[in-house]
Protein backbone atom coordinates (compact mmCIF):
# COMPACT_ATOMS: atom_id res chain seq x y z
CA UNK A 1 0.00 0.00 0.00
CA UNK A 2 1.38 3.43 -1.10
CA UNK A 3 2.30 5.24 1.69
CA UNK A 4 0.35 9.00 2.31
CA UNK A 5 3.54 11.65 1.15
CA UNK A 6 3.07 14.29 4.31
CA UNK A 7 1.14 17.38 4.94
CA UNK A 8 -0.32 18.73 1.45
CA UNK A 9 -2.34 22.00 3.47
CA UNK A 10 -4.34 22.88 6.54
CA UNK A 11 -7.83 24.52 6.28
CA UNK A 12 -9.07 26.94 8.84
CA UNK A 13 -11.60 29.56 9.48
CA UNK A 14 -11.40 33.26 10.39
CA UNK A 15 -14.33 35.95 11.08
CA UNK A 16 -12.02 39.03 9.33
CA UNK A 17 -10.61 38.18 6.06
CA UNK A 18 -8.48 41.71 6.05
CA UNK A 19 -7.39 41.26 9.62
CA UNK A 20 -6.10 37.25 8.41
CA UNK A 21 -4.65 38.30 5.24
CA UNK A 22 -2.51 41.38 6.86
CA UNK A 23 -1.55 38.96 9.59
CA UNK A 24 -0.48 35.88 7.41
CA UNK A 25 1.11 38.11 4.43
CA UNK A 26 2.70 41.00 7.05
CA UNK A 27 3.72 39.47 10.05
CA UNK A 28 3.82 35.76 8.92
CA UNK A 29 5.85 36.31 5.66
CA UNK A 30 3.32 34.05 3.43
CA UNK A 31 2.58 34.39 0.00
CA UNK A 32 -1.18 34.97 -0.70
CA UNK A 33 -1.42 32.65 -4.41
CA UNK A 34 -4.88 32.11 -4.94
CA UNK A 35 -7.80 34.09 -3.36
CA UNK A 36 -11.07 32.22 -4.64
CA UNK A 37 -13.99 31.47 -2.95
CA UNK A 38 -15.15 28.18 -1.14
CA UNK A 39 -16.48 25.88 -4.03
CA UNK A 40 -19.16 24.67 -1.93
CA UNK A 41 -20.26 28.19 0.00
CA UNK A 42 -19.53 30.75 -2.88
CA UNK A 43 -20.33 33.51 -0.54
CA UNK A 44 -16.92 32.81 1.17
CA UNK A 45 -14.01 33.35 0.32
CA UNK A 46 -11.14 30.55 0.49
CA UNK A 47 -7.73 32.25 0.95
CA UNK A 48 -4.72 30.37 0.35
CA UNK A 49 -1.26 31.21 2.25
CA UNK A 50 1.91 29.38 0.92
CA UNK A 51 5.65 29.88 -0.13
CA UNK A 52 6.65 31.24 -3.17
CA UNK A 53 5.22 28.43 -6.01
CA UNK A 54 2.27 27.43 -4.04
CA UNK A 55 3.98 23.95 -2.63
CA UNK A 56 1.95 21.47 -1.75
CA UNK A 57 2.89 21.27 1.70
CA UNK A 58 3.04 25.17 2.45
CA UNK A 59 -0.66 25.96 2.51
CA UNK A 60 -2.23 27.60 4.94
CA UNK A 61 -5.94 28.27 3.70
CA UNK A 62 -9.13 29.73 5.01
CA UNK A 63 -12.92 29.93 4.77
CA UNK A 64 -14.19 33.62 5.74
CA UNK A 65 -17.31 32.71 7.69
CA UNK A 66 -17.67 35.91 9.80
CA UNK A 67 -21.30 34.17 10.72
CA UNK A 68 -19.31 31.45 12.88
CA UNK A 69 -19.04 32.22 16.79
CA UNK A 70 -15.33 31.73 18.23
CA UNK A 71 -13.89 28.67 18.33
CA UNK A 72 -14.49 26.64 20.99
CA UNK A 73 -11.46 25.08 21.92
CA UNK A 74 -11.44 21.04 22.97
CA UNK A 75 -10.78 18.03 22.44
CA UNK A 76 -12.10 15.63 19.52
CA UNK A 77 -10.44 18.50 17.37
CA UNK A 78 -7.19 20.08 15.24
CA UNK A 79 -5.54 21.98 17.73
CA UNK A 80 -2.25 23.28 16.28
CA UNK A 81 -0.75 23.86 13.18
CA UNK A 82 3.31 23.74 12.99
CA UNK A 83 5.41 25.60 10.51
CA UNK A 84 9.34 24.96 9.69
CA UNK A 85 11.81 27.36 10.35
CA UNK A 86 15.97 26.54 10.19
CA UNK A 87 17.39 26.80 12.83
CA UNK A 88 17.71 28.45 16.32
CA UNK A 89 19.05 31.81 14.87
CA UNK A 90 15.51 31.74 13.34
CA UNK A 91 13.21 30.92 16.47
CA UNK A 92 15.49 33.89 17.77
CA UNK A 93 14.09 36.24 15.02
CA UNK A 94 10.52 35.27 15.36
CA UNK A 95 10.55 35.91 18.47
CA UNK A 96 11.91 39.84 18.64
CA UNK A 97 9.24 39.80 14.85
CA UNK A 98 6.53 38.72 17.14
CA UNK A 99 7.09 41.04 19.75
CA UNK A 100 7.92 43.75 17.48
CA UNK A 101 4.47 43.05 15.76
CA UNK A 102 3.00 42.81 19.83
CA UNK A 103 1.39 39.24 18.78
CA UNK A 104 2.23 37.34 22.17
CA UNK A 105 3.85 34.70 22.35
CA UNK A 106 5.46 31.46 24.67
CA UNK A 107 8.83 30.72 25.46
CA UNK A 108 10.80 28.87 23.13
CA UNK A 109 10.90 25.60 24.69
CA UNK A 110 11.19 22.08 23.60
CA UNK A 111 8.88 19.38 22.29
CA UNK A 112 9.93 15.95 21.46
CA UNK A 113 13.96 17.04 20.54
CA UNK A 114 12.83 19.96 18.51
CA UNK A 115 12.95 24.09 19.69
CA UNK A 116 9.40 25.18 19.48
CA UNK A 117 7.86 28.56 19.67
CA UNK A 118 3.96 28.88 20.48
CA UNK A 119 1.88 31.82 19.48
CA UNK A 120 -1.95 32.54 18.49
CA UNK A 121 -2.80 34.42 15.53
CA UNK A 122 -5.22 37.69 16.52
CA UNK A 123 -8.67 35.10 16.40
CA UNK A 124 -7.11 32.45 18.40
CA UNK A 125 -6.00 30.68 15.51
CA UNK A 126 -2.94 28.47 17.53
CA UNK A 127 0.84 27.79 15.84
CA UNK A 128 3.84 27.06 16.47
CA UNK A 129 7.34 27.64 14.89
CA UNK A 130 9.59 24.26 14.86
CA UNK A 131 13.32 24.50 14.36
CA UNK A 132 13.73 22.02 11.35
CA UNK A 133 17.56 21.79 11.66
CA UNK A 134 17.89 22.36 7.91
CA UNK A 135 15.88 19.46 6.45
CA UNK A 136 15.77 19.76 2.65
CA UNK A 137 12.33 21.82 1.12
CA UNK A 138 10.96 21.17 -2.08
CA UNK A 139 9.32 24.40 -2.79
CA UNK A 140 10.88 27.38 -2.46
CA UNK A 141 10.57 30.30 0.68
CA UNK A 142 8.63 33.97 -0.53
CA UNK A 143 11.06 36.39 -0.87
CA UNK A 144 8.31 39.05 -1.61
CA UNK A 145 7.55 39.69 2.14
CA UNK A 146 10.37 42.04 4.53
CA UNK A 147 11.71 38.21 6.21
CA UNK A 148 14.85 37.61 5.31
CA UNK A 149 14.71 34.08 3.14
CA UNK A 150 16.91 32.24 5.54
CA UNK A 151 14.38 33.02 8.22
CA UNK A 152 11.24 32.50 6.28
CA UNK A 153 8.33 29.97 7.03
CA UNK A 154 10.01 26.85 5.32
CA UNK A 155 6.10 25.03 5.01
CA UNK A 156 4.22 22.76 7.46
CA UNK A 157 6.58 20.83 10.23
CA UNK A 158 3.17 18.75 11.86
CA UNK A 159 -0.37 19.42 12.93
CA UNK A 160 -1.52 18.99 16.50
CA UNK A 161 -4.70 16.72 17.16
CA UNK A 162 -6.06 16.04 20.37
CA UNK A 163 -8.37 13.36 21.29
CA UNK A 164 -10.02 12.17 24.18
CA UNK A 165 -8.50 8.46 23.33
CA UNK A 166 -5.20 7.97 22.48
CA UNK A 167 -4.92 4.07 21.82
CA UNK A 168 -8.27 4.61 19.51
CA UNK A 169 -6.29 7.36 17.59
CA UNK A 170 -3.37 5.30 17.31
CA UNK A 171 -4.79 2.38 15.63
CA UNK A 172 -6.81 4.65 13.23
CA UNK A 173 -3.49 6.55 12.32
CA UNK A 174 -1.16 3.36 12.25
CA UNK A 175 -3.77 0.65 10.62
CA UNK A 176 -5.62 2.66 8.56
CA UNK A 177 -4.15 5.29 7.14
CA UNK A 178 -0.46 3.34 7.61
CA UNK A 179 1.13 5.80 9.75
CA UNK A 180 4.42 4.45 12.00
CA UNK A 181 3.93 5.69 15.47
CA UNK A 182 7.52 6.36 16.74
CA UNK A 183 7.01 7.88 20.16
CA UNK A 184 4.76 8.11 22.83
CA UNK A 185 5.36 10.00 25.95
CA UNK A 186 4.44 12.66 28.75
CA UNK A 187 3.53 15.71 27.14
CA UNK A 188 6.11 18.06 28.60
CA UNK A 189 3.60 21.26 29.23
CA UNK A 190 1.15 18.44 31.46
CA UNK A 191 3.01 15.79 32.85
CA UNK A 192 -0.89 14.62 33.56
CA UNK A 193 -1.22 14.26 29.51
CA UNK A 194 -0.22 11.42 26.99
CA UNK A 195 1.23 12.24 23.71
CA UNK A 196 2.24 10.81 20.65
CA UNK A 197 4.15 11.17 17.17
CA UNK A 198 3.01 9.39 14.32
CA UNK A 199 5.19 9.51 10.90
CA UNK A 200 4.06 8.78 7.09
CA UNK A 201 6.56 7.68 4.33
CA UNK A 202 9.51 7.95 6.86
CA UNK A 203 8.64 11.07 8.73
CA UNK A 204 10.19 14.17 9.71
CA UNK A 205 9.37 17.77 8.66
CA UNK A 206 6.16 18.16 7.00
CA UNK A 207 5.81 14.46 7.34
CA UNK A 208 4.08 13.88 11.24
CA UNK A 209 0.93 13.85 12.88
CA UNK A 210 1.32 14.41 16.70
CA UNK A 211 -1.54 13.82 19.14
CA UNK A 212 -2.50 14.82 23.06
CA UNK A 213 -4.52 13.15 24.88
CA UNK A 214 -7.25 14.97 26.61
CA UNK A 215 -9.76 12.75 28.12
CA UNK A 216 -11.07 15.09 30.62
CA UNK A 217 -11.26 18.14 27.97
CA UNK A 218 -14.73 19.06 26.48
CA UNK A 219 -15.20 18.67 23.14
CA UNK A 220 -14.61 21.33 20.71
CA UNK A 221 -16.86 23.18 18.62
CA UNK A 222 -15.59 24.62 15.34
CA UNK A 223 -15.67 28.77 14.92
CA UNK A 224 -13.14 31.48 14.06
CA UNK A 225 -9.87 30.69 15.36
CA UNK A 226 -10.60 26.81 14.48
CA UNK A 227 -8.80 24.16 12.02
CA UNK A 228 -11.40 22.90 9.66
CA UNK A 229 -9.69 20.18 8.31
CA UNK A 230 -6.12 18.75 7.40
CA UNK A 231 -5.35 17.32 3.96
CA UNK A 232 -2.15 15.04 3.62
CA UNK A 233 -0.46 14.53 0.09
CA UNK A 234 -1.11 11.72 -2.99
CA UNK A 235 0.96 11.62 -5.74
CA UNK A 236 -1.60 11.77 -8.48
CA UNK A 237 -5.66 10.07 -8.92
CA UNK A 238 -4.29 6.63 -9.04
CA UNK A 239 -3.22 7.14 -5.76
CA UNK A 240 -5.75 8.96 -4.35
CA UNK A 241 -7.84 5.71 -6.41
CA UNK A 242 -6.12 3.77 -4.39
CA UNK A 243 -7.24 4.98 -1.05
CA UNK A 244 -10.99 5.53 -1.74
CA UNK A 245 -11.40 1.87 -2.85
CA UNK A 246 -8.94 1.21 0.77
CA UNK A 247 -10.83 2.93 2.91
CA UNK A 248 -14.27 1.69 1.42
CA UNK A 249 -12.80 -1.55 1.79
CA UNK A 250 -12.78 -1.44 5.51
CA UNK A 251 -15.73 0.50 5.60
CA UNK A 252 -14.96 4.20 6.24
CA UNK A 253 -17.43 6.41 3.85
CA UNK A 254 -15.95 8.54 2.02
CA UNK A 255 -16.50 11.66 -0.13
CA UNK A 256 -15.85 10.11 -3.63
CA UNK A 257 -13.11 12.15 -5.26
CA UNK A 258 -14.02 15.90 -5.69
CA UNK A 259 -12.49 18.08 -8.53
CA UNK A 260 -11.13 21.16 -6.92
CA UNK A 261 -9.60 22.16 -9.92
CA UNK A 262 -6.00 22.98 -8.53
CA UNK A 263 -5.91 19.69 -7.00
CA UNK A 264 -8.17 16.49 -6.46
CA UNK A 265 -9.55 16.00 -3.18
CA UNK A 266 -10.99 13.08 -0.96
CA UNK A 267 -12.45 13.43 2.18
CA UNK A 268 -13.08 11.45 5.23
CA UNK A 269 -14.01 11.57 8.88
CA UNK A 270 -12.14 9.57 11.61
CA UNK A 271 -14.31 11.27 14.35
CA UNK A 272 -17.09 13.55 14.85
CA UNK A 273 -14.85 16.53 15.04
CA UNK A 274 -11.54 15.35 13.09
CA UNK A 275 -12.12 15.56 9.32
CA UNK A 276 -9.05 14.62 6.81
CA UNK A 277 -8.45 15.51 3.22
CA UNK A 278 -6.18 13.56 1.18
CA UNK A 279 -5.51 15.59 -1.67
CA UNK A 280 -3.15 15.61 -4.89
CA UNK A 281 0.00 17.49 -5.72
CA UNK A 282 -1.43 18.85 -9.23
CA UNK A 283 -2.10 20.71 -11.16
CA UNK A 284 -1.61 23.53 -8.63
CA UNK A 285 -2.27 27.01 -8.60
CA UNK A 286 -0.49 28.30 -11.76
CA UNK A 287 -3.50 26.44 -13.35
CA UNK A 288 -5.19 29.30 -14.10
CA UNK A 289 -2.57 32.52 -13.27
CA UNK A 290 0.81 33.30 -14.07
CA UNK A 291 3.24 32.03 -11.20
CA UNK A 292 4.41 35.71 -11.03
CA UNK A 293 0.69 37.09 -10.60
CA UNK A 294 -0.48 34.23 -7.93
CA UNK A 295 -3.27 35.42 -5.74
CA UNK A 296 -3.50 39.24 -7.41
CA UNK A 297 -6.97 38.24 -8.94
CA UNK A 298 -10.28 36.52 -7.57
CA UNK A 299 -9.81 33.01 -9.59
CA UNK A 300 -12.46 30.39 -10.38
CA UNK A 301 -12.17 27.16 -11.36
CA UNK A 302 -14.15 26.98 -15.01
CA UNK A 303 -17.20 25.50 -13.58
CA UNK A 304 -18.28 28.25 -11.34
CA UNK A 305 -16.84 31.22 -14.47
CA UNK A 306 -20.10 31.64 -15.30
CA UNK A 307 -21.44 32.82 -12.07
CA UNK A 308 -18.21 35.13 -11.53
CA UNK A 309 -20.70 38.79 -11.45
CA UNK A 310 -23.26 37.02 -9.26
CA UNK A 311 -19.90 35.60 -6.69
CA UNK A 312 -17.88 39.28 -6.58
CA UNK A 313 -21.20 41.21 -6.09
CA UNK A 314 -21.67 38.59 -2.71
CA UNK A 315 -18.00 38.85 -1.87
CA UNK A 316 -16.56 42.07 0.84
CA UNK A 317 -13.87 43.66 -0.57
CA UNK A 318 -10.49 42.64 0.48
CA UNK A 319 -9.42 46.32 1.78
CA UNK A 320 -6.21 45.17 3.00
CA UNK A 321 -5.23 44.41 -0.47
Amino acid sequence: MAQLHGLHHVTAVTGDVNINYQFYTRVLGLRLVKRTVNQDDTSAYHLFYADKLGSPGTDMTFFDWSMLPPNRRGTDSIVNTQFRVNGQAALDYWVKRLDDHQVTHEPISEFNGRAVLRFDDPEGQRLTLVDDGGAPISGEVWDGADVPVEMALRGFYAVTLSVPDLNRMALILTRVLDFSEVDRFTHPANPKLRAAVFAMDGGGAGKEVHVIEEPQAVYAQLGRGGVHHVAFRVTDDAEQVDWEERLTRIGVPTSGQVDRFYFKSLYFRISNGILFELATDGPGFAADEDPTALGERLALPPFLEPQRAQIEAGLKPITAL
